[in-house]
């Protein structure tokens, strides 16, 4: 076996959870992270959501067998870290305002039909316009801000993990036959160097092409907030057109969120994005659009042309790539 260690690019979710996975099987491992914070696992909501979502083909059967593992991974996790990650089988309810829409759902086979008197039964309050829903029992979500990103970093260093925050990497470096040899590191201080590597993965998130700019990934931007609402007010999570609204333990709703894949990498929040937010507030719930406020945040999901993640070796020996999760 290879002694050197296996690098890992990006702090996210995906590079934390690979990560966990390498140091868990013995190996050595190294992660680099520009700023954790700007990574899509800080910013999702956390919905466990392939039959909600609609997806079909290949993705919709790779976010069932995803969803199937969920469980055994998250125990896991909580096993190794001695934190909760914050899962929750609450089932997510699809609203619609036809039944035609709701029977011509790509994934309506997977759910329980609701009429009118079926939502207000599985979401108390729910708007006026929607006269029928799908409930997708098998669905659910997870705390990815405040508990599983937690929990995955404790994992990680109890089993030896290291990290270099604020290490931005600019650069692959490749021998004369092509092969990874390092990358090229710009420090907290603006101080550049070389790091020898010979494994890596490839984990940036909306960042990845520009690394290996053939890869055909681009940032689309979201903006959301959260509410404090009374702790049982919602059971299930809601996905409606455009908005979606995710109940935590606590009453925190999650609320999402834009995709503006014309903004690129332009941060900060716009009157247009969060207004797209409240009026989907006052449609799915409108009693919450009086409940306090609590945050509102912005960031950037990786996106492919066929929304699937780009994983296995790449082009460049020692190279893996964990890219392209856009939800």
């Amino acid at each position: 076996m290879a002694t050197d260690p296996v690098i890992v690019l990006g702090g996210g979710l995906m590079g934390l959870a690979i990560a966990h996975q390498l140091a868990r099987r013995g190996e050595a491992v190294l992660v680099l992270s520009r700023r954790r914070s700007e990574a899509a696992g800080f910013v999702a909501a956390g919905m466990l959501a392939p039959h909600a979502e609609g997806l079909s083909g290949p993705l919709l059967e790779l976010g069932q067998r995803s969803l199937e593992r969920i469980p055994a991974w998250v125990a896991q996790i909580e096993a190794d870290a001695g934190l909760a990650c914050g899962l929750r089988p609450c089932g997510i309810v699809v609203p619609f305002r036809t039944t035609a829409e709701r029977d011509a759902y790509p994934t309506a086979r997977f759910g329980q039909v609701l009429d009118r008197a079926g939502l207000e039964r599985e979401i108390l309050g729910i708007g006026p316009d929607w006269q029928a829903g799908l409930l997708f029992e098998q669905d659910g979500q997870i705390d990815n801000r405040r508990q599983l990103m937690r929990a995955l970093e404790r994992a990680c260093v109890g089993l030896g993990v290291t990290f270099q925050e604020g290490a931005e990497v600019l650069a692959l470096e490749q021998g004369p036959t092509g092969a990874l040899t390092g990358v090229r590191l710009r420090g907290a201080e603006g101080q550049e160097s070389s790091l020898p590597a010979t494994r890596a993965v490839l984990a940036c998130g909306a960042w990845s092409a520009q690394l290996l700019p053939e890869l055909p990934i681009a940032p689309v931007k979201g903006q959301m907030l959260s509410l404090q609402g009374p702790r049982d007010a919602l059971q299930r999570v809601i996905f409606g057109p455009g908005t979606y609204l995710v109940s935590r333990e606590d009453g925190l709703l999650v609320v999402g969120a834009t995709s503006e894949p014309e903004a690129g990498f332009s941060e900060g929040l716009t009157p247009a994005g969060q207004c797209q937010l409240q009026s989907g507030i006052a449609s799915l719930l409108p009693a919450a659009s009086s409940w306090p406020p609590m945050e509102r945040w912005w960031g950037f999901r990786p996106h492919t042309p066929d929304e699937g993640p780009l994983l296995g070796p790449s082009a460049i020996p020692g190279l893996w790539l964990a890219a392209g999760h856009h939800r």
